[in-house]
């Protein structure tokens, strides 16, 4: 049968897939069949059972680009904007952090115009400092690593 996952925890290293015929099917991370790791929206074949979803794998997208349309972002992409314009905030908002991304990208800019003060130059290399070292921790991270704690987790800072 095919579903698509429609919650993937690794806290608790499972997860619920809506199958194709309404019902809903939970899953633990050991009937996962593939590399990489499974994340909400992902389309997948698997196994219904009375305990859940059994020997699930991913479809393969049919799209040029199925990371994008998958939810993943690219741990390459993202260390490039936050190391080459990390003091706009543009690795943040590559990542979805909107917030973060506004609050990186103001403090740079009100360093800018504060540069005749002493705290304006050290406002504007702030952020472009926080950028240098995310996208240094973003380059030693594996693929997987990276989705798991940036994209899935959601962690905005460090």
């Amino acid at each position: 049968m095919q579903g698509t996952i429609l919650e993937a925890s690794f806290q608790s290293n499972s997860g619920i897939i809506a199958g194709e015929d309404g019902g809903r099917y939970s899953f633990s991370a050991n009937q996962w069949r593939a590399n990489g790791i499974p994340h909400k929206g992902q389309r997948v074949d698997f196994l219904p059972s009375d305990d859940g979803a059994t020997e699930i794998y991913p479809l393969q997208s049919t799209s040029d680009f199925p990371s994008l349309i998958a939810g993943e972002k690219n741990r390459t992409i993202a260390a490039l904007f936050a190391i080459v314009l990390g003091s706009f905030g543009a690795h943040k908002f590559y990542l979805g952090y909107n917030t973060q991304g506004i609050i990186m990208a103001a403090l740079t800019i009100s360093g800018w115009v504060l540069t005749s003060v002493l705290l304006g130059a050290l406002w504007a290399w702030i952020p472009g400092i926080v950028g240098l070292i995310e996208g240094i921790i973003y380059l030693t991270k594996s693929d997987e690593s990276f989705q798991e704690t940036y994209v899935v987790n959601q962690k905005h800072w460090f």
